[in-house]
């Protein structure tokens, strides 16, 4: 007997007020990477008291692969800022460190593939828009957190993640085997999803099904069941260390480490090119010096590099480490390099992209099904996805349409919050097809 798609449906659409509410909630309240303290906690005190398996802390997260984390000072600031504003200390309590990320587990107890989801939830560094003309500022859900705020959409995929996780549990009677909500910290800057796969946490899944909303999908009801060209990338933060003297009166007896910096970022952008494909490098900051008659000292720049594979990106990063040395020899410099965020290339499984398409024909508020589209960025979900892949799992990335009033991560982000119940019900309706019964 085929699942009972229409009433399943229908519940989900009783849920899409509570879901906005989860939406803006989050939005309000925007944490960057690493630094989720308040958000985590209301998503596992959600999890938990819908009765399912919550995990947390050093549990899903390894340490030793977390990149790019705050200091010890700022994660505390966040902490108490979080508790402020109404984060559940219960969790908190076990997440001090950074560990931010929240796992739910339903476990049907009855044999069965597992299926795992990934929600990122971690805000972006940017100050929003205030002006009343911006939806956020005038329906009074605008970021209160100075220097944070949602401009990609991880508020959206939080709040997607706990409402399927509610569907699912409504008919758990009705699913075999497992499914797993993964709510990851730190996807900006690709920081998050290592240290997750690293923790083991992917080893034994069968499925996994992750998404964006918008990118290369701008209308509301089109949703792109195979997303590629996800470019492998790393993330460096380079600190040169140099002599200050005298600039007038003693400049022989300086280092520079200026120099040695504008040397470096010169030369690295000479690097983007290979037969094989393309390759990219951008040195984003550069600072330095701490007076117009100071040889300074202290020179720090943050770039990164992309490839079309891993392998190019490997090119171009080893070479970017032999520009830095080499400028650093230079001018007579220490320096430092720290790698402070990854992501691999990845690539969606045909099987399951059909699999995905055909469950998205049974929604009515879906009205163009795109086999397949290019992200042109990166994502860190590829290091879940190709864990997977190598365990003899599928995985799969999907885009939601919707309009936007403006490009990700600019100040004026918004979308059309229609885009989250058709989120809930693609993924719904694919748990139902790989963890169904058979008969609903």
């Amino acid at each position: 007997m085929e699942a009972d798609y229409e009433n399943i449906s229908k519940f989900i659409d009783k849920l899409e007020s509570e879901m906005v509410s989860l939406r803006r909630d989050f939005h309000k309240y925007p944490e960057s990477g690493w630094t989720e303290f308040r958000t985590a906690s209301k998503i596992a005190n959600y999890l938990e008291n819908l009765g399912l398996e919550i995990r947390l802390g050093e549990e899903i997260l390894d340490k030793k692969s977390m990149m790019g984390l705050p200091s010890k000072e700022e994660l505390e600031r966040h902490i108490e800022r979080a508790l402020n504003q109404g984060g559940v200390e219960k969790y908190i309590d076990k997440m001090h460190g950074g560990f931010t990320g929240v796992v739910g587990i339903l476990d049907t107890k009855v044999p069965g593939p597992t299926t795992a989801f990934r929600f990122d939830i971690d805000a972006n560094d940017g100050i929003e828009n205030c002006s009343l003309d911006h939806r956020p500022a005038k329906e009074g859900f605008l970021s209160v957190n100075n220097g944070a705020m949602h401009s990609c959409g991880h508020d959206g995929h939080a709040a997607i993640g706990l409402i399927l996780a509610k569907v699912l549990k409504n008919i758990e009677k009705q699913l075999i085997g497992k499914i797993i909500f993964i709510f990851q910290p730190a996807e900006e800057g690709v920081r998050g999803a290592y240290a997750m796969v690293n923790s083991g946490l992917l080893d034994n899944v069968n499925y996994f099904l992750t998404g964006h909303i918008g990118f290369a999908s701008n209308k509301l009801g089109q949703i792109v069941c195979n997303t590629d060209g996800f470019l492998s990338t790393t993330k460096f933060d380079v600190s040169f260390k140099g002599k200050s003297s005298h600039a007038g009166a003693s400049p022989q007896n300086g280092k520079n480490a200026l120099l040695g910096a504008a040397t470096a970022v010169l030369n690295l952008h000479t690097l983007c090119q290979h037969e094989e494909g393309a390759v990219r490098i951008n040195v984003g900051v550069l600072n330095a010096g701490t007076g117009r008659n100071v040889v300074p000292e202290y020179a720090d720049m943050k770039l990164e590099t992309r490839g079309e594979s891993n392998n190019l990106n490997q090119y171009v990063t080893d070479r970017a480490m032999d520009i830095i040395k080499g400028a650093a020899i230079m001018y007579d410099l220490d320096y430092n390099v720290k790698i402070v965020g990854k992501a691999q290339k990845g690539k969606s499984d045909e099987e399951l992209s059909k699999l995905v398409a055909e469950q998205a024909k049974r929604i009515d508020e879906i009205h163009e099904i795109v086999e397949h589209a290019k992200l042109t960025g990166s994502e860190d979900a590829t290091y879940m996805m190709n864990r997977v892949q190598e365990n003899g799992g599928k995985a799969v990335y999907l885009m939601f349409g919707t309009k936007r009033t403006a490009d990700h991560h600019n100040s004026s982000f918004d979308f059309d919050e229609r885009v989250l119940k058709i989120a809930v019900k693609v993924y719904a309706f694919s748990a139902i097809k790989i963890n169904g019964r058979g008969e609903i």
